[in-house]
């Protein structure tokens, strides 16, 4: 079944070599057609983070008043996720039904893409490694597919730059897992590091879209709220002084 499925993805990417006349571009086409595909559950997804960066805020007021109290930590922090209608399976189950596809189009760009299968002349060999192109060609040659590997590298630190008050832990994990995701590109394929930079650009466009959207809905929301809650006016009322009695 697995090959089978590896077979029909293989057979669309050459579908649009043939019509298109390139790899490169092929693998481009097909990436950006799984992505939309995909796009209600990558909104799912995003939503998910968006409504937890939200929550941020209050999760970090409820460690700090009940950090030495952890039933009573996670009783307030349910209370919140039931009010933001929040549920933490919501930003993985997505994310667990998209891994299986990506993970056969990567293996099939590692293992089907024919040796001098080209990226309109920029990338000689996408069935090429940088390091193998680095070791027998030169630095010269090698100079597309690290322009690959910095695309990708880049495309790691934007979503970071995205989102606010991010803490110290975060930069460092971010840092660690872009030398860790170089360090990968340089021994896979360039096809593969074409897919990746496809891929992630198309999801940063995505997210960008999809979180513009929400905070738009929110606005609405705040501005409905302001709407409907009535003026309260603060009447004083005068202090009523006693008659003047009448002289008899």
């Amino acid at each position: 079944m697995w090959t089978w499925f590896k077979d029909i993805i293989f057979a669309c990417i050459q579908f649009f070599q043939v019509t298109l006349g390139d790899w490169g571009l092929a693998i481009i086409i097909i990436t950006i057609i799984i992505r939309l595909a995909l796009t209600p559950l990558t909104a799912r997804q995003y939503k998910a983070s968006y409504n937890m960066t939200k929550m941020q805020p209050l999760i970090q007021d409820l460690q700090q008043k009940y950090g030495d109290d952890q039933k009573r930590l996670q009783e307030e922090m349910s209370k919140i996720y039931a009010d933001n209608k929040y549920s933490p399976l919501a930003g993985c189950l997505p994310l667990v039904i998209q891994m299986p596809i990506f993970i056969a189009l990567y293996q099939v760009l590692l293992e089907y893409i024919p040796v001098g299968a080209t990226f309109y002349g920029m990338i000689g060999n996408l069935a090429a490694s940088p390091s193998t192109v680095f070791a027998e060609s030169g630095f010269v040659a090698c100079v597309p597919y690290l322009v690959l590997m910095v695309l990708f590298a880049l495309s790691m630190i934007f979503p970071m730059m995205m989102q606010p008050n991010n803490n110290s832990m975060t930069k460092v994990m971010t840092f660690i897992m872009v030398i860790m995701m170089c360090w990968f590109g340089w021994v896979a394929p360039a096809g593969v590091i074409l897919f990746w930079d496809a891929s992630a650009y198309i999801g940063l466009g995505q997210q960008f879209f999809i979180r513009k959207k929400l905070k738009h809905q929110d606005e609405e929301e705040a501005e409905e709220t302001i709407d409907i809650t009535p003026v309260q006016v603060d009447v004083v009322r005068r202090e009523h002084k006693p008659r003047p009695k009448k002289k008899h």
